[in-house]
């Protein structure tokens, strides 16, 4: 007798809940996922939706996430599902557009857009590591780590996309970086665990995912954009450029946000998790310029405008999110869509 081939559909049953939909885009995504057919929405809806909205931003985040870890109850093979990666490609095509237009005017050399982040600036008021290092209380340390977790959660896994992209000297680097940010060989000190130890230390839920119907359109983006440059062999020289914007500016806002926890008496293992990254993003950040950037630039120096594209990308969206943390704060209120529950 033949034996059984293997299984077509495979279900992932430890990933994140699906979360409900925030407009149209991504009500018919969660259909999709749920029902296992196609994305059902009008002509109009990619065309006119705000590139910088909910509805935009949490459908490419859904979309983004089957190249992760998928959701509970959907397919795998959902995510190589032509109808799901042509509603994709027209929503990154959405938000690639608006984030080129609005910064038409950004550098476009390496020196020119890492020149003022290797210079801590004297006037630190806008600083939200500034903010949570001498006045932030714990719960908006709570709440920052909750709007972090979707990101620090698989923190490096975006970037490792770009090391068969790379040769020579920068994937030397890179690897040697990521080597870092996944352990050194050790389960016990990869970052994105590290993470969730901070998060327990917070009395927050580490699961993955658990946030994601909390996160707010800006930064979702954040997220959304390091997704983007990954995905895309076209874009490797923007996600250098997004990689190496991430460790340059690093060491001094992790130095901050461990004296905000030790501060707000957050636990040993929140204020760990920072202490950790100022001394090795320190290190990180001259191989990451010199040899990652460098090396690939030595390599195909028609990449250098897409490096500093993803730099500046990455800069303006960081300030975005900072924006509108601190401006639900001042007024009051929760940053995420909707407040923690009491620790």
């Amino acid at each position: 007798m033949t034996p059984p081939g293997p299984s077509t559909t495979t279900v992932t049953a430890a990933g994140p809940r699906l979360v409900e939909g925030r407009g149209e885009l991504s009500r018919a995504v969660i259909e999709a996922l749920r029902s296992g057919g196609a994305p059902v929405h009008t002509a109009d809806a990619v065309r006119e939706a705000d590139p910088w909205g909910e509805d935009l931003q949490l459908a490419l985040h859904l979309l983004y996430e089957l190249h992760y870890r998928g959701f509970d109850g959907v397919d795998d093979e959902r995510e190589w599902d032509p109808d799901l990666l042509r509603l994709r490609r027209a929503l990154e095509a959405r938000f690639l557009h608006a984030l080129r237009g609005e910064l038409s005017d950004a550098p476009r050399t390496v020196e020119e857009a890492f020149a003022p982040l290797l210079v801590e600036p004297v006037d630190l008021s806008g600083s939200l590591s500034r903010y949570l290092e001498t006045d932030g209380e714990l719960w908006q340390l709570r709440e920052y780590a909750a709007l972090r977790s979707l990101y620090h959660l698989k923190e490096a896994d975006p970037h490792a996309w770009v090391i068969p992209r790379l040769t020579g000297r920068a994937k030397a680097a890179m690897v040697a970086i990521e080597y870092d940010e996944f352990g050194a060989g050790r389960a016990d000190r990869v970052h994105a665990r590290l993470f969730a130890e901070l998060m327990s230390d917070l009395g927050l839920d580490p699961t993955y995912g658990r946030h994601l119907d909390q996160g707010p359109a800006p930064l979702l983006a954040t997220v959304n954009l390091m997704s983007l440059f990954g995905l895309h062999r076209a874009l490797r020289g923007a996600l250098v450029g997004h990689f190496a914007c991430v460790e340059v500016t690093s060491s001094p806002g992790s130095r901050r946000l461990a004296n905000a926890m030790r501060r707000c008496g957050a636990g040993p293992a929140a204020e760990h998790f920072y202490a950790e990254h100022v001394e090795a993003d320190a290190v990180h950040e001259q191989v990451v310029r010199h040899e990652v950037v460098g090396g690939l630039l030595a390599d195909e120096p028609e990449l250098e405008a897409d490096v500093a594209f993803g730099c500046a990308a990455t800069v303006f969206l960081e300030d975005r999110l900072a924006l509108h943390i601190r401006a639900a704060w001042e007024q009051g209120r929760s940053a995420l869509r909707t407040p923690l529950p009491e620790r």
